[in-house]
């Protein structure tokens, strides 16, 4: 199956506004990024790769979340629902991309810390803090590791200093 030739929906309509707000982290983040997740749910549109299973390929694509800095820890990116075209790549009928998530890429000195917010939970404008171990940040065994946070636990509560939290927040912007 050819990669397909992904264009960019020319006129975007579901604009968020995501907005990632860092609290008690040991250091600063070398670089906040981040990438949009999207991907083909509905396999008609997609030739068989593999005739005896019947499996398909979906295809996927990660375009980037431009964050700028608005505060020693706070960032804001533009975030689209459907910034991918949907096209026929294959003869088969349309393809629908789907934004599956948003994905925050925070990078610390030895790891990568990354907060993420589902297509649901943007669409309902969702406040979602997590919670990563700051004894990831520099002292980390396994160097460049990526480090998904957790939402507050009885664990965290007892350890509280030895965590930092991530918000990411969503909000819809009409054009």
């Amino acid at each position: 199956m050819n990669t397909p030739d992904i264009k960019q929906n020319p006129h975007p309509q579901m604009r968020y506004e995501v907005t990632l707000t860092i609290e008690g982290a040991p250091g600063p983040f070398e670089a906040v990024t981040g990438f949009m997740q999207y991907e083909v749910l509905d396999d008609r549109c997609l030739p068989m790769q593999d005739p005896v299973s019947g499996a398909k390929k979906h295809p996927m694509s990660d375009p980037p979340i431009h964050f700028e800095r608005v505060s020693d820890n706070v960032y804001k990116g533009v975030v689209y629902a459907d910034l991918l075209q949907n096209e026929d790549y294959y003869g088969l009928g349309v393809c629908k991309w789907s934004l599956i998530s948003a994905i925050g890429r925070l990078q610390g000195k030895e790891a990568t810390f990354s907060p993420d917010l589902s297509l649901d939970e943007l669409a309902a404008q969702e406040r979602k803090t997590l919670y990563f171990y700051k004894g990831n940040y520099s002292h980390n065994s396994v160097k460049d590791s990526v480090f998904a946070g957790v939402p507050l636990s009885d664990h965290i509560k007892a350890h509280r200093d030895d965590f930092f939290s991530v918000t990411f927040e969503a909000r819809e912007v009409f054009p």
